[in-house]
């Protein structure tokens, strides 16, 4: 179900930066376009918004070879995630939050300019967010199956709220125990089975990281010496586990996918994707939108089928670069 990484990128290791934004310190990976690029793209900078509990380092396979296409790419781990601050005790994590960061961050990647913003499920749903908040700030968007989870109705409000005070007290009581990159690698392909296994097994090292207090790996594995070696932690706020108190509403997403005003690309991953019962009536809302599927990607697909989504991503560019945007 994978396919090759792109044809034209050379994968060059990017940089790491950190950016305070919104009150937290981002973590931001950048991929800068090599020199010998011709190409000039109208919208110089990219920016990558990754999904629930993933990280802006999966977006290895595809970041190359936007920037050889000339982009400045930028991704951050967003916060509470990777190795980007998390809230302090007593905040939590909220879809307001998100989309102030990306306030920020677009503003200090590129001050002067809109942004190409693509961003995947969760990070879709944000960047949705985003350019419906502030519309002038974002030339062109693409979403890759990002057009928010089910709708929940009102009612469910006191059952999501006490759910998410017992979830977040438990998460207090209980720290994280550490597991072996091969308990990692399978947690991962239990949830993603139709990605393929030495994948999964690269992204569970990306998603995880050693433990460094050798004494809390001891007790759970039993050896000093090399336990701390051995053990991973998860990179992503134990919180992120919990259930928010404010449910999706598929109204409000609404009210900003309206205001939307940039070129819109909305990419699925075919029958075994993640496709809304409304999915087509929520694209309509965006004015300047078009819809195309990569058949067996899954909704993964920035890692079972990276080159087929570069191709859609700079096929769209080039289209709305003819256009004049």
């Amino acid at each position: 179900m994978t396919d090759a990484r792109s044809e034209h990128a050379p994968q060059v290791a990017p940089t790491s930066l950190r950016i305070h934004a919104n009150g937290l310190d981002l973590h931001v990976l950048a991929w800068e376009p090599p020199a010998s690029v011709a190409r000039r793209v109208r919208v110089p900078v990219c920016v990558l918004l990754h999904g629930y509990m993933d990280s802006a380092a999966s977006f290895d396979e595809i970041a190359p070879s936007l920037a050889h296409a000339g982009f400045r790419v930028m991704a951050p781990d967003q916060r509470g995630f990777g190795d980007s601050g998390r809230v302090a005790d007593g905040g939590y994590y909220h879809f307001p939050d998100y989309v102030f960061d990306v306030a920020d961050l677009v503003d200090a990647v590129s001050p002067d300019a809109p942004v190409f913003l693509v961003g995947h499920s969760m990070g879709g749903n944000v960047a949705a967010l985003y350019a419906g908040t502030l519309p002038e700030r974002v030339a062109m968007l693409a979403l890759l199956e990002g057009v928010g989870p089910p709708d929940f109705p009102d009612e469910l409000a006191p059952v999501r709220t006490r759910a998410w005070i017992e979830g977040v007290r438990k998460a207090r009581l209980r720290d994280e125990r550490p597991i072996t990159l091969e308990e990692a690698a399978r947690r991962l392909g239990s949830n993603h089975p139709y990605v393929d296994r030495a994948l999964i097994a690269r992204r569970a090292e990306q998603l995880t990281r050693p433990v460094s207090d050798v004494s809390e790996a001891s007790e759970v594995s039993g050896d000093s010496e090399a336990s701390g070696a051995r053990l991973r932690a998860w990179r992503f706020d134990p919180r992120h586990r919990t259930t928010s108190p404010y449910a999706f509403s598929v109204a409000r997403w609404r009210a900003h996918a309206a205001r939307i005003s940039a070129p819109t690309l909305v990419v699925g991953g075919g029958p075994t994707g993640y496709h809304p019962p409304d999915e087509a009536e929520r694209i309509a809302v965006i004015e300047r939108a078009r819809l195309v599927e990569l058949p067996g990607a899954g909704h993964m697909m920035h890692w079972t089928q990276p080159a087929a989504l570069v191709r859609e991503l700079l096929a769209f560019v080039d289209a709305a670069d003819a256009h004049g945007g």
